[in-house]
């Protein structure tokens, strides 16, 4: 299957039109249908139905297939051109909501940092490609455990931090004034659900023995966790933080997690090897300044 095809075929499925792809690729829209239609009989199966334009269950499958393939190519091209690039002055540094700790943030030059907020699943893939230098990532782990990220290509992971975590509950919560709190007593808690602002629920229920509900009783579609705590102080649910992130939010109380033993863990991500500004803070994280 030839990439471009690949990439013909899948900006179709996304659009759900010929012309939309046509316009987004720079084709015309007659060489968009030859591409599929080549596609289509390499493979020996229709791919779109016409009208409406839409994925065959083959179509489908391929689909998940393209995703991956066409982000292992990106990711090469990628690699290959930091190698053969002079060093950049600047630095992208892309990062979840809760990875810019104290010791990343000692790390950053003075100036020339971009700093873009990402969901955890596009962190990976925008290293991989080279629209970021370096990203961070954080979630759950047990102590000196590494996360586990998603193999979108040969990337490098570092870990950089770790902290305790903490529950975040409304100030006039029965359970706000306790020393500690233990995940298990919690599965049937009211929880706010926001994997891109505080830790994703289904890290909790795979840190309990046992799995567990924790059902959210509200989905919070963001990355700010300003709002997410502005949330749990009116009493919409409670979340798990890292504890620098819990810790004097007004109208909420921030209880230790006693059990499972699990940290915030935050890893620095890149490929190959960086050069420029991108170097110096890897340079710096790993030797703890």
């Amino acid at each position: 299957m030839h990439p471009h095809l690949l990439r013909t075929y899948v900006t179709v499925a996304r659009l759900a039109s010929f012309s939309e792809a046509a316009r987004e690729l720079g084709y015309t829209q007659s060489a968009v249908s030859q591409h599929i239609a080549a596609l289509e009989q390499d493979l020996g199966a229709p791919l779109l139905t016409r009208r409406p334009v839409a994925p065959t269950a083959a179509g489908e499958r391929l689909l998940e297939h393209a995703g991956p393939l066409l982000l292992r190519l990106d990711a090469a091209r990628a690699d290959i051109l930091r190698m053969a690039a002079a060093p950049q002055h600047g630095l992208t540094l892309v990062t979840t909501a809760t990875a810019l700790g104290p010791a990343v943030l000692g790390a950053l030059p003075p100036a020339g940092v971009t700093l873009r907020v990402l969901t955890r699943a596009e962190i990976p893939a925008a290293v991989a490609t080279g629209t970021a230098d370096l990203g961070l990532v954080d979630g759950l782990a047990a102590p000196s455990d590494p996360l586990r990220l998603p193999d979108v290509a040969p990337l490098t992971a570092r870990g950089v931090a770790e902290e305790p975590v903490s529950v975040l509950l409304p100030a006039g919560h029965p359970l706000a004034g306790r020393p500690g709190l233990r995940l298990g007593d919690l599965r049937d808690a009211r929880w706010l659900d926001a994997p891109d602002a505080g830790l994703p629920l289904a890290q909790l229920r795979a840190a309990t023995a046992g799995g567990g509900a924790f059902r959210p009783a509200l989905r919070y579609e963001g990355t700010d966790v300003r709002t997410l705590t502005t949330l749990t102080a009116a009493g919409h649910g409670l979340t798990l933080l890292p504890r620098s992130a819990a810790t004097a939010v007004p109208g909420t109380a921030a209880v230790p997690l006693t059990a499972p033993r699990l940290v915030h863990r935050t890893e620095l991500l890149h490929g190959g090897s960086p050069g420029g500004a991108a170097a110096e803070v890897v340079r710096r994280l790993a030797n703890g300044r």
